[in-house]
């Protein structure tokens, strides 16, 4: 993934934390990483992930 990424804040029930904590440990990611991998996935399954193509389309616009 090029360019820089967008930071934001995310505030988070600590259980759901310590969760993603521990599944993250277990995958060797960070939980910030873990967060990413898992919102990728969830774009990619529902069919709202942009292609390479179409997101270097919408720059040169």
């Amino acid at each position: 993934m090029a360019g820089k990424k967008k930071s934001f804040p995310l505030r988070l029930d600590p259980t759901l934390y310590e969760a993603l904590e521990r599944w993250a440990a277990d995958e060797f990611r960070s939980v910030n990483g873990h967060i990413e991998f898992l919102l990728r996935e969830a774009l990619r399954d529902a069919g709202r992930l942009p292609s390479p193509k179409s997101r270097d389309k919408r720059k040169e616009e």
